[in-house]
Parts: structure tokens; C-alpha cells; sequence
């Protein structure tokens, strides 16, 4: 038995992964990724850039995605917890247009497995959360792209949080359907 639980979601191909830990009186340990256990579970991703963010109470980025260089991406929370969403937006998926959301803590310890073709966010819930992730494709900031986050015709249902506190970009994303995106 490996260190990883891989559970596929009710989209296909987005995984929330339950990670073996190790601790005692000292702390803990745990492997945050393992290339062969991956692929033996089918999850094949050469990943090519980590990035972490720290933010408060309230923050919401997303739904963010790349239009023409789209990244699969392995997300954790390093301190605090977050609510993160994976929207489908692959062409001719009959789950186009749905959401997958789970909730990532330091103590959870869980990760969320995004494949290509999905927009991309998270609401921090804490006081305070760091959040790291790992992307199969390099980011190119002219080639970003997103969706409201609050789009009523995908639904999402984001947790009370109190005040939402968004970047100037994602406070004019246009909606699913005035963006057209498909991948």
C-alpha cells in the first residue's frame, strides 16, 4: 500500500488524494508526491513549475485557466484552510460546465488533482492560508483567461466566509457562457 488514496471525483479525472502521514511527538512526515505512484493510479503528469500564494481570511481567486497552454495542476494548503473548485470546461465532456469543490487544510493534509481543462479557484476560509501547487505546463501570463466566480449558471457553492475579497481581473471575468471557452 502506497502512501496515497486516490478518489476520483463525480467529474472525471479530478482526484482528491488523502496523504499517508507519519508523526509523533516530534512533528510529522508525509510525501507530497511520488511519480510512481501517480502513474500507477493513471495520474501521468510531468510537472514543470511549483508556485505558492499566502492570503486572508475572505480572499477568492479564480476561476482562472490558461486559453491555449492549459495546466494540470496539484494543489495542498500548507497553513490554514481553503474551499477549492475545479469547473469543467472540456469539449464535449458530459460534465461541462459542472463544479467539484473539497475543502484543503493543514490538517486534512488532503490534495486535489486538476487535470487540463478546468478553470481554477479557492476561497480561503482561515485567518490565514498558504497554498501550494504544482503545474504540468509553464505559466504565460498573456494566455490567462477566467469565469465568474459567482456565475449563477454554474453554481458553485461557495461557503460563508464573509466579505469576498477579489483581484481587480477577477472582479470583470465574464460569465461561462459570454466566454465561450472550450478545451
Amino acid at each position: 500500500m502506497g502512501n496515497f488514496t486516490f478518489n476520483e471525483t463525480k467529474i472525471k479525472g479530478v482526484y482528491i488524494i488523502d496523504v499517508k502521514t507519519y508523526g509523533d511527538n516530534r512533528g510529522y512526515f508525509m510525501e507530497t508526491y511520488k511519480e510512481s505512484d501517480f502513474k500507477a493510479d493513471g495520474l501521468d503528469y510531468s510537472f514543470v513549475q511549483d508556485n505558492q500564494s499566502s492570503s486572508r481570511k475572505g480572499v477568492l481567486r479564480g476561476l482562472h485557466f490558461q486559453k491555449t497552454h492549459p495546466q494540470a495542476k496539484l494543489v495542498r494548503v500548507l497553513k490554514g484552510e481553503v474551499f477549492d473548485v475545479a469547473v469543467d470546461l472540456r469539449k464535449g465532456s458530459d460534465t461541462y460546465g459542472q463544479w467539484v469543490g473539497v475543502v484543503l487544510s493543514e490538517e486534512n493534509k488532503r490534495q486535489f488533482m486538476i487535470p487540463r481543462g478546468f478553470a481554477h479557484g479557492f476561497v480561503v476560509m482561515s485567518d490565514y492560508a498558504e497554498f501550494a501547487y504544482k503545474c504540468d505546463e509553464l505559466y504565460h501570463p498573456e494566455d490567462e483567461g477566467g469565469i465568474m466566480w459567482n456565475d449563477p449558471a454554474i453554481g458553485i457553492e461557495w461557503p460563508d466566509v464573509g466579505e469576498i475579497i477579489l483581484s481587480e481581473k477577477d472582479k470583470v471575468h465574464p460569465s461561462l457562457a459570454e466566454s465561450k471557452i472550450e478545451f
